[in-house]
């Protein structure tokens, strides 16, 4: 039997009592259960976006990560657009409400927050988690409190029926949802009527011609982590529920002090390679954001709660080890894709000698997530150097500061035609 508590601990960051006792004894348990076994790896990471903007984020995706079109899964007011790599990475389930005007469950997470309520059904909504029996997974996290949507309120809300799916997290704002599937046999989403829209197709097949004129097919991974961004208040319980939800273990977490926050990772204990099952990132102020002014503390992380709502930040994709012609891999990239007019928050950071690169794109004018490129060097297995996280996460904050000041000014601008 796996023993999740003993897997080697990283980091500097101090966890309180509470955290350490309930990390221990909710792993033991999970294990002790037979749930560590049950639940696999990650299969897919679902998000939503707005009318009329899938077939733009999809060439974006397309052109700037390795996954491909598959196919488009029609139901009554959603298209559900699946992007694969292959069979043994997660997929990418792009999901477009058709109708501006429909509400539901997850475009309410967006509205009470001035940024994210500009794009109301654009958001993260989570990850599928391969399980190998369906039924024994759910009666078990239902013991142990977990709610799940029920059979009828999937289908009203046009996910795959053969998924069990949890109500979202009052830490995160995400959902987890099982889907049980025999390692050898394909995904398969039982959702709507399937078919290859030609739209979507046609920025697929403009994307990868580019890819591939640029050199950059073979050179761009699946993705490696996947990172939210949570209230500082509720940085361990939200790692204490998505471990209760999955089969990972706490890899650990550093204090980066120079921006206020931490960075807390969770991996799969199954697969040691995270572009078989990506690693879960979260991070958190130190303090939450009413104090701050008392120390000058700066609060890049719990802004963008503020401005966001709780919600996945950055999606990482691996940048494979090497060079072209004396360049590293990640610069190549990023020089390249920058070329065709993309924007980087900032220039590659990091080092050889540090052990890793790394780089964020400014925001997703479509689904508002930002792409990182990380590249290790050599046996490198960690996922950010001190000072390359401080700077990724200022760099971030003045992008968001941006658009909450320019939030704050179109909602203080007198309405066209009004009194003068």
């Amino acid at each position: 039997m796996i023993d999740s508590r003993s897997f080697p601990r990283n980091g500097d960051k101090a966890n309180s009592t509470f955290f350490e006792d309930y990390l221990g004894r909710l792993l033991a348990e999970r294990d002790a259960s037979g749930l560590t076994d049950l639940i696999r790896e990650v299969e897919a990471v679902m998000l939503t976006v707005d009318p009329g903007r899938s077939a733009k984020y999809i060439g974006e995706l397309c052109l700037m990560t390795p996954y491909h079109y598959l196919v488009t899964l029609e139901s009554e007011t959603h298209f559900t657009h699946v992007l694969r790599v292959d069979m043994d990475s997660p997929d990418l389930l792009v999901r477009e409400v058709k109708d501006p005007n429909i509400r539901g469950i997850f475009r309410s997470l967006n509205e009470v927050y001035p940024i994210g309520a500009r794009k109301p059904n654009s958001r993260y909504m989570g990850e599928i988690l391969r399980v190998t029996n369906l039924h024994e997974v759910t009666a078990a996290q239902s013991e142990r409190g977990f709610r799940f949507f029920s059979a009828d309120e999937v289908r009203r809300l046009e996910l795959p029926g053969n998924l069990a799916v949890s109500k979202p997290s009052p830490y995160t704002h995400n959902i987890v949802a099982y889907m049980e599937r025999p390692g050898e046999q394909r995904r398969v989403y039982a959702l709507g009527i399937s078919s290859i829209r030609d739209d979507i197709q046609a920025v697929y097949e403009e994307a990868k011609a580019l890819q591939g004129r640029l050199g950059l097919a073979g050179l761009i991974l699946p993705v490696d982590h996947l990172a939210t961004r949570v209230y500082s208040q509720n940085r361990e319980v939200a790692i204490l529920e998505w471990l209760s939800l999955s089969s990972y273990y706490y890899w650990g977490s550093y204090d980066i002090r120079d921006q206020n926050s931490s960075t807390n990772v969770t991996k799969s204990v199954h697969f040691q390679h995270e572009a078989r099952s990506p690693a879960k990132v979260f991070t958190a102020n130190n303090t939450p954001y009413f104090v701050n002014h008392l120390d000058g503390l700066p609060s890049p992380t719990e802004n963008f709660v503020r401005n966001y709502g709780p919600r996945l930040h950055h999606i990482a994709v691996g940048v494979r080890d090497g060079d072209q012609d004396g360049v590293e891999n990640i610069e190549y990239v990023v020089r390249r894709i920058e070329e065709q007019g993309t924007k980087f928050l900032l220039d590659v950071i990091g080092s050889k000698e540090q052990g890793l690169k790394q780089i964020f794109s400014s925001a997703s004018e479509h689904s508002s997530l930002i792409i990182e490129y990380v590249q290790r060097f050599g046996d490198f297995d960690g996922f950010f150097a001190r000072d390359n996280v401080a700077e990724l996460t200022q760099a971030a904050g003045a992008e968001e500061e941006l658009l909450d000041m320019q939030s704050s000014t179109r909602a203080a601008a007198p309405p066209s035609g009004g009194l003068h």
